[in-house]
């Protein structure tokens, strides 16, 4: 039975039962048919031997038989860069533009930001602007996943991240931003002038958006005045612009929050306190975490925080409507983290080839290995089938459509991206363990995946099955 056939079935008995095992498989299922067809559709545009095989084990992803295992090892002992299949010129113009700017400036400074917690230095902020990379909401979609696979591939943190949080500001922005306010923040957004962060999650909700209650904002005679707390704000020390959901309207769930762009300046210490003329204070405390370090992430405390009125995203048109706004930015960031996973992925996959061809066991190297083929033909199966189902909702996406796709990119691609950078640690043994290789880097970055931009069941029970269930 191929994927799309376990799809069809499984949405009938989930149908007629729907409790929650039964639909978070069955996202999954949407999730490996997807990844299928677009790695199958891929394969036929190019016409590649490689492609096809890896098409093939994309259909046969939940067969682990004899012949599917062996599938794989042919496909690690045919291995070949295969980031530009299927590409037009323009496209691979681009990769190699992003890749030489990684490579020269982000990848030599990567592991040092990692293991001693350094800020992202202004080389590589300045060269990202320099690029265009803060202004990718004015390019097609497959521009921005290019561009976050190269950055993510040199360091997640440092480089791969830094567009997600400007996309979702631009996209509120350009959705519903007053002239003004357009004016005001997108020139300085886009040059990087003025660094992003956002501002969402609370203590007692995340991923349940429309129970945010936490941080509240009542009228003052200025503006609005913020308290409470946010949680998982990255880069807030640095930032000199904050968007930020909060509550406007208590007791109305989602029908009572609201967006806001917060002010402020520059400030380059971890743990950092902003103090207003008029009384108000943010407090900014660095949260210790396993990975996904340089970019910091941090806890913050409001009180009596002003923020102007003029800077509610929409003006009183969005006022309690923030919900619908951070919602779709949403999707945007979710197909951004589809592309930081396959960033990743790759890395892992680059740094595994190359090892296992230099390395030596029992006489013999480890790329020539029957069993550290299939492993690596695994990883190839995982990163080709991820990265062409996010081309795929980055095509929807181009047309105004694909929110659903870009949470099926996101799902498929962030689990993807922790197998394959466990793998890539295997394939190195003990010396994957060691802080001294980049592949135990991809794999505590690629643990946070999961979680970004909506937790996976989330994503899954809530998005993706819920979705598939309405259907007519």
């Amino acid at each position: 039975m191929g994927t799309r056939d376990r799809l069809n079935d499984l949405l009938a008995r989930v149908r007629a039962d729907p409790d929650d095992v039964g639909r978070y498989e069955l996202a999954w299922a949407a999730a490996r048919a997807e990844a299928a067809d677009a790695a199958r559709e891929w394969a036929a545009n190019t016409g590649d031997e490689l492609a096809g095989l890896i098409a093939a084990a994309a259909e046969g992803v939940e067969d682990d038989s004899l012949e599917q295992a062996r599938r794989l090892a042919r496909i690690g002992g045919l291995l070949k860069p295969t980031e530009d299949l299927g590409a037009d010129e323009e496209q691979r113009l681009l990769r190699a533009r992003f890749r030489e700017f990684a490579d020269r400036v982000v990848r030599p400074r990567a592991a040092a930001i990692h293991r001693q917690q350094l800020p992202i230095p202004d080389e590589i902020i300045e060269g990202a602007a320099g690029l265009g990379l803060f202004n990718l909401s004015s390019t097609d979609f497959r521009t921005m996943l290019i561009a976050t696979e190269e950055l993510s591939a040199a360091s997640l943190n440092a480089a791969g991240s830094l567009i997600t949080r400007p996309e979702i500001l631009v996209h509120a922005l350009l959705r519903a931003g007053t002239d003004e306010q357009k004016a005001r923040w997108l020139p300085d957004i886009t040059n990087g002038r003025k660094m992003v962060a956002v501002a969402v999650t609370e203590p007692g909700a995340g991923s349940d958006v429309a129970a945010l209650g936490d941080c509240l904002a009542t009228r003052a005679e200025a503006g609005w005045l913020l308290d409470g707390r946010k949680r998982w704000a990255g880069f807030s020390a640095r930032a000199e612009l904050i968007a930020i959901l909060v509550r406007t309207r208590e007791g109305a769930g989602h029908r009572g929050l609201s967006l806001f762009v917060i002010e402020k300046p520059r400030l380059d210490q971890r743990d950092f306190e902003h103090h207003q003329e008029a009384g108000g204070l943010l407090r900014g405390t660095a949260i210790p975490i396993l990975g996904y370090r340089g970019m910091n992430t941090y806890d913050l405390q409001f009180e009596r925080y002003l923020v102007p009125e003029q800077n509610l995203i929409g003006g009183p048109a969005w006022l309690d409507r923030g919900f619908y706004l951070q919602m779709e930015a949403f999707s945007v960031g979710r197909l951004q983290t589809a592309g930081r996973s396959v960033g990743v992925m790759q890395a892992a996959l680059d740094a595994a080839r190359a090892y296992a061809a230099q390395r030596v066991v029992f006489g013999s190297r480890v790329a020539d290995l029957q069993l550290a083929q299939a492993s690596l033909g695994g990883m190839a199966v995982a990163v080709n089938s991820a990265r062409q189902l996010s081309y795929r909702a980055a095509r929807l996406m181009d047309q105004g459509t694909g929110q659903v796709q870009a949470s099926l990119a996101k799902l498929f691609a962030a689990r993807m991206a922790e197998r394959v950078t466990r793998d890539a640690m295997q394939v190195h043994g003990g010396n994957g363990y060691s802080e001294e290789s980049d592949v135990s880097r991809y794999f505590v970055d690629a643990r946070a995946l999961t979680i970004f931009e909506g937790a996976e069941e989330v994503l899954a029970l809530r998005v993706i099955a819920k979705a598939l269930l309405e259907e007519i």
